[in-house]
Formats: structure tokens, sequence, C-alpha cells
């Protein structure tokens, strides 16, 4: 049995973070016009680096490297949640719209850290 390519495309933790993109795009897309490009860009590139690390890390053979996408893509995802939680503060989003986010960021991040776990004991 071959290896796939692009084996990102089968993992939970990509099609979760491809998810969470999708809401955050529709978070952004109702932000008022003068937060829109200065929040929301910050949102939406913060949301994609979630998407692209674990993608991109999944192309690389050493654990020590695929250790570091993951890593950065955590570092991406509180990052996320934090300004989704920051605009709930301002009323910009809302309380459903919050947790929604918050449950796919953790799901995520429980998905990234048993990957983790995985690398550690050398068995991706």
């Amino acid at each position: 049995m071959t290896m796939r390519r692009f084996r990102f495309l089968d993992w939970d933790v990509y099609k979760d973070a491809r998810r969470l993109f999708v809401v955050i795009l529709s978070i952004v897309k109702k932000l008022p016009k003068e937060y829109r490009y200065e929040i929301g860009s910050q949102i939406i590139r913060a949301c994609f680096s979630v998407v692209l690390n674990i993608a991109e890390g999944s192309g690389k053979h050493s654990e020590a490297e695929l250790n570091r996408f993951f890593d950065i893509a955590l570092g991406s995802l509180f990052e996320t949640l934090a300004a989704v939680d920051v605009l709930r503060e301002c009323t910009l989003v809302e309380e459903k719209v919050f947790f929604e986010v918050e449950k796919l960021a953790t799901s995520i991040s429980n998905q990234l850290g048993g990957f983790k776990k995985h690398i550690r004991g050398g068995s991706i």
C-alpha cells in the first residue's frame, strides 16, 4: 500500500481547521466596514495559517519539522480564538458564534496535541 501524497486531506484536524476558516470568513463578512480590513484581514490570516501549517507540516519527513509546523498552527489557532473573543467582547460576534469557534478550536488543539504525542512516540 502506498502512502497518499497529500495525506493531510484525510486528516480530521485539517477538515476541522478548514471548517473553522469558513466560520471565520462568515464572521469577517458581517463586521462593520470600518473593521473589516484591519481586524478582518488579521483574523483571516491567523486562521488560514492554521490550515496551511497543518498541510505544510504533513509534507515534512522529519519529526522535528512536522512538530514545528504543528506548533505554529497551534499558535495561530490561539490567535484566532483570542481575536474572536475580543470581537465578542465588543459585541461584534454573537455568543453562539463564539462558542462554535471555541468548540472547533478545542477540537483542533486536542487533535494537534494528539499528533504531537504520536510524533514523540515515533508513529507518524
